[in-house]
């Protein structure tokens, strides 16, 4: 008797957490821990309501600049414009092989 076993077709989409996809998982979370650790150090140096202005305006524009930079891609790769020219150096330096 032969087995069939269900195959999962989800294996080659990225993670997807809250909106966040791949590597903006990170992006969110260090604007999230970035966001805290800004606040309480403000707050602690001056007031505590400048602290937590500055903590929910910094996790907000992290956030927000995360979801901009997601929608660019997982792979967002960068265009170049114009002609690029590799320069190659295919000259030997035979001074170092004469001994």
């Amino acid at each position: 008797m032969q087995r069939r076993f269900s195959i999962y077709k989800g294996l080659q989409k990225p993670l997807v957490y809250r909106g966040f996809k791949g590597k903006f998982i990170a992006w969110g979370i260090g604007s999230l821990i970035a966001g805290i650790v800004a606040g309480g150090v403000i707050g602690a140096l001056t007031n505590m309501y400048l602290g937590c202005f500055i903590t929910l305006i910094s996790i907000a524009s992290g956030l927000s600049y995360t979801f901009h930079r997601q929608k660019a891609g997982l792979h967002d790769k960068t265009k170049a414009k114009g002609v690029i020219i590799h320069s190659a150096n295919l000259k030997k330096n035979y001074a170092t092989y004469i001994s």
